[in-house]
């Protein structure tokens, strides 16, 4: 029992918590997803991805900004692929998908967290003989990495929220005065 006790005290002390519903910062209680990408004609994995962990986490993921206390804006979503193994016949034998986009978070006007890139990447190999189960991986692929940016891409800002410096609360001049004590010479 007390192994036990102890045990607890120190994983919790550490920062450990098991997987599951976490609380979001103030900041993010209601945010607008602002996802700045001309070319897709649907939202990508990591825009639904977003939403809902955000919305697992007791957020409410906003339709308009105007709705929303904080924006964040996702941009410059790019995948890539390169070939990391090359056989004696020069063709690739492994290839690594990277993913990556920039974010950025605002509230009221001001910048939260300024413009910042993130980036996950994960290997697989390549049989040329057995391309369509390839490309069927690659797809399941990228929407799994897609799956883990989001997830990186909230611990992140959840850190980086919780680090920011406290808001100082503004005093109205006249109390500000009333409170000092006299100056005398």
């Amino acid at each position: 029992m007390v192994v036990v006790s102890a045990a607890t005290l120190i994983l919790a002390g550490c920062g450990f918590h098991l997987a599951g519903r976490t609380t979001v910062p103030p900041q993010l209680q209601t945010v607008y997803i602002d996802f700045v990408d001309p070319y897709h004609v649907a939202a990508p994995p990591l825009q639904a991805d977003l939403v809902n962990r955000l919305t697992n986490s007791g957020a409410k993921v906003m339709a308009h900004p105007q709705q929303a206390k904080s924006i964040l804006r996702l941009s410059n979503l790019t995948q890539t692929r390169e070939a990391v193994a090359i056989g004696p016949d020069g063709r690739a034998l492994e290839y690594r998908l990277i993913t990556s986009v920039r974010y950025e978070l605002a509230s009221g006007g001001q910048v939260l967290l300024p413009p910042e890139t993130q980036m996950v990447s994960s290997n697989y190999s390549f049989n040329a003989q057995q391309i369509l189960a390839k490309e069927e991986e690659e797809t399941r692929l990228e929407k799994y990495i897609q799956n883990e940016l989001a997830e990186l891409l909230l611990v992140r800002i959840q850190a980086r929220l919780t680090h920011l410096p406290p808001v100082p609360a503004t005093v109205p001049a006249a109390a500000a005065s009333a409170a000092a004590p006299p100056v005398t010479e």
